[in-house]
């Protein structure tokens, strides 16, 4: 095998190119030195939401433990008791983030994310119905947030139907379903016994509490199909970014790449709000973040997925860490109150962006 690199004129990126298998390419420096910086975040602040607990370690014991090695009584601290939670908000946060990335480069958005679209309603809305009406409450939360979130996003492709779809339909038949869908969970939470209400309302914010490796486990096996797939589909959400007449001229298949694109999205979603419950500001903020670190025109997918991954992991370290400090509570807060109050003024930000370019971005 050989291996050629050239650094282009400008310096901001490597050309590569593979003998066998005869592959080529280009890497964007800053975009590799953004997710290589990422990833180091992302694993420090998994080990140390690990270490920390009413039994602390320390980081060098996590790693030994992680590897299979030291002391039994960290391993299963570290094993059964931390690791569960760690990987579950490691990996909610990358699916919420690679969905809002997909979402908003197909719609050309920065505001089209499954939180504000309806996907996540849909979750909301059945797994309500189900605990307060009783409808499907024997598949569990976890079940009936899939169910949910998949015939909402349904719904909204069937609607946004009219010979093909276009970005700007989903999101305005998205912005409706979701406020229908919210409008149904509300009623349904009014009419509910208090103990109803109060379940209700803590899988409806997002947490991590309670979560076993059951949850982690099935959404690491979708993540296994959904990650690649979108991966090999990204080329497509670049040339749809583009606008439809240049992905025509690219050669682009437009509803079959949109079909797919909401399909691997809608699965990211789902299966981790069907884990986690909706982690809100995630799949919206995570995706904008990322761009503006790479320095690129639309949404990295890798970068996106790892800065959701830690800022999911930094707010669960708030909750349990910070907010008992200043505001003794009886229980760990749900993550999704941390992300919300963290990612809120980048959703302001965001509609003081589109307000003055008057473009939707």
């Amino acid at each position: 095998m050989t291996t050629t690199l050239h650094r282009d004129r400008t310096r901001r990126s490597l050309v590569f190119r593979l003998g066998t298998p005869e592959v080529s390419g280009m890497l964007r420096i800053r975009l590799l030195a953004c997710c290589v910086g990422l990833a180091a975040v992302t694993v420090l602040l998994l080990l140390t939401g690990i270490a920390l607990g009413d039994f602390p370690l320390t980081l060098s014991d996590v790693a030994t433990a992680l590897l299979g090695l030291g002391d039994r009584g960290n391993m299963l601290i570290v094993h059964e008791l931390r690791l569960p939670r760690a990987m579950l908000g490691l990996l909610a946060g990358a699916a919420f983030a690679m969905s809002g990335a997909v979402f908003q480069t197909m719609t050309r958005n920065p505001l089209a994310s499954p939180d504000m679209i309806g996907i996540s309603a849909g979750a909301s809305t059945a797994v309500v119905a189900g605990l307060v009406l009783g409808i499907g409450s024997q598949l569990g939360t976890q079940v009936l947030g899939l169910i949910g979130g998949l015939a909402g996003a349904l719904v909204i492709y069937l609607l946004a139907w009219r010979r093909g779809t276009t970005g700007y339909r989903i999101v305005l038949v998205g912005i409706g379903v979701s406020w229908m869908c919210v409008a149904t969970t509300d009623y349904l939470l009014s009419i509910a016994y208090p103990w109803q209400a109060h379940k209700a309302v803590g899988w409806l914010v997002g947490s991590l509490n309670d979560r076993t490796w059951d949850h982690a486990v099935t959404l690491m096996w979708a993540m296994a199909v959904l990650v690649p797939a979108t991966v090999m589909l990204s080329r497509w959400s670049r040339d749809l970014q583009l606008g439809d007449r240049v992905a025509i001229v690219l050669g682009t298949p437009l509803q079959l790449a949109r079909l797919l694109l909401v399909v691997t999205g809608v699965g990211l979603v789902a299966f981790a709000t069907a884990a986690t419950g909706p982690i809100l500001f995630v799949a919206l903020a995570a995706p904008q973040i990322a761009r503006r670190l790479a320095g690129m025109a639309w949404p990295p997918l890798l970068a996106s997925g790892l800065t959701g991954s830690a800022m999911v992991l930094a707010a669960d370290l708030v909750v349990r860490k910070l907010v008992p400090l200043v505001l003794p509570t009886g229980s760990p807060l749900p993550v999704g109150v941390a992300t919300a109050a963290l990612a809120a003024p980048v959703l302001l930000w965001l509609l003081v962006r589109t307000n003055r370019s008057g473009s939707g971005g």
